[in-house]
């Protein structure tokens, strides 16, 4: 037997997040909300099984969440990211090979338990959920794309108990005969029209046309599907994560900006946290853009937006240098008299910080200058964001997200630690 992949993915992961701290909400409809609580971006299965649809407007359906008894909160993409950091590290205890796809998704090598998959795939499961209360499927085959197959039945199908394992030629088959074209991972409805028009109406003719045909008449990617979904693995884990090419800190206001004040606050800020970042991945940046822009769904307001470059001397992690050059870059771009409705800061042309080259004029960040954003880091790791801010970021920052219906932080913010009475 080949070796054999397993995907595992986090079920309706947000809102498990949501009901780990909060026992009340299990086997209730919940929903989570997007940035300044716009519209729905995660649903329980109960949500579901009520209609509510992804995308769906909260000032457009609050009245009627209400009246179904729908539960309602806000993002809490602090809890998020930490509690997807301890299902990462749990998984971590069942294979070395490893790779994180997504903030609730990841790809495991089960080679060397193809005896016991079940037994082995059951204890994940388990333990999971014993150490962190969040709730996975787990798909099993040989390659990528069916694992990713076989977990979409392992969510669907009760009788699975989550788990479902696509080893064999006839349950990959028998699998794919009862998908649509748009359940295939990378297959989305556009693509899936030029597929018809070739005479390809499902995932199971995808997998019995010839490889070289489809590569002439689309690309090699969609040849590697082909062979993946035949059993041919195409696609390696990657378990070592490349260098990011550009860092961004961005985020819509809570309410319009006007003043220069509160922008350079908002721009400061998102520099910090861009910077914050990239640290993490000990990568400098040695170009900074900043962009601002109007409000596009408001054809009643004056509408500009704008970005500045700026290029760096040298190359640099440390946030008060990265903080001067974004406020460089506003002071070029920023135009009174608009309503701005979000602002930003990427960070470019990254590379190792152990690889800066100084110029003539300029070195490199010094021991002090790491030495300082080394403490910046601790002490916001330790004792939660914002701990140790630098003036520019301000303090009561009234333009920040709307976050309404937020939930605590239960696991980042010594203030918010839950209690037990």
């Amino acid at each position: 037997m080949a070796a054999l992949y397993a995907l595992v993915d986090c079920n309706n992961f947000y809102a498990s997040c949501e009901r780990v701290f909060q026992p009340a909400l299990r086997g209730k409809p919940v929903v989570v909300l997007s940035n300044n609580d716009g519209c729905v971006i995660a649903r329980s299965n109960e949500a579901k099984a009520l209609g509510v649809e992804m995308g769906a407007p909260w000032h457009l359906h609050k009245r009627l969440f209400e009246t179904q008894g729908i539960i309602v909160r806000s993002s809490n993409y602090s809890l998020y990211g930490d509690m997807s950091a301890r299902v990462m590290n749990t998984l971590r205890h069942f294979t070395p090979n490893i790779e994180i796809y997504s903030i609730d998704e990841a790809f495991l090598s089960f080679a060397g338990f193809e005896t016991s998959l079940v037994a082995h795939a059951a204890a994940l499961r388990s333990t999971v959920m014993q150490w962190t209360g969040i709730p996975v499927s787990v798909g099993i085959a040989p390659t990528k794309l069916l694992a990713k197959v076989a977990n979409r039945f392992a969510k669907k199908d009760a009788a699975s108990n989550g788990v479902m394992i696509l080893a064999t030629q006839a349950e990959q088959e028998a699998a794919l005969g009862r998908m649509a074209l748009t359940d295939l991972w990378g297959v989305a409805s556009r693509l899936a029209a030029r597929l018809h028009a070739l005479g390809i109406a499902s995932p199971l003719d995808l997998k019995r046309a010839d490889p070289d045909y489809i590569r002439q008449h689309f690309s090699v990617v969609m040849q590697r599907m082909v062979l993946e979904l035949r059993g041919i693995s195409c696609m390696p884990l990657e378990e070592i994560v490349p260098d990011r090419k550009n860092i961004v800190a961005s985020r819509s206001f809570g309410r319009p900006v006007q003043t220069r004040q509160e922008m350079e606050e908002a721009v400061s800020t998102y520099a910090a946290r861009a910077a914050e970042k990239m640290r993490r991945q000990n990568l400098a940046t040695a170009s900074l853009m900043v962009f601002v822009e109007t409000n596009g769904f408001r054809p009643q307001d004056a509408q500009y937006q704008a970005s500045k470059l700026v290029h760096l001397p040298v190359a640099t992690a440390d946030t008060s240098k990265l903080i001067a050059a974004a406020m460089r870059a506003t002071s070029i771009i920023w135009r009174g008299g608009y309503r701005y409705k979000k602002a930003g800061v990427m960070l470019l042309d990254l590379i190792s910080s152990g690889r800066v080259q100084g110029g003539l004029f300029d070195a490199p960040d010094d021991a002090r200058s790491k030495a300082r954003m080394k403490v910046l880091d601790t002490l916001n790791g330790r004792y939660g964001r914002d701990t140790l801010t630098f003036a520019a970021t301000g303090r009561a920052r009234a333009w920040k997200l709307r976050r309404d219906l937020l939930s605590p932080r239960y696991t980042t913010d010594w203030n918010e630690l839950l209690s037990v009475r």
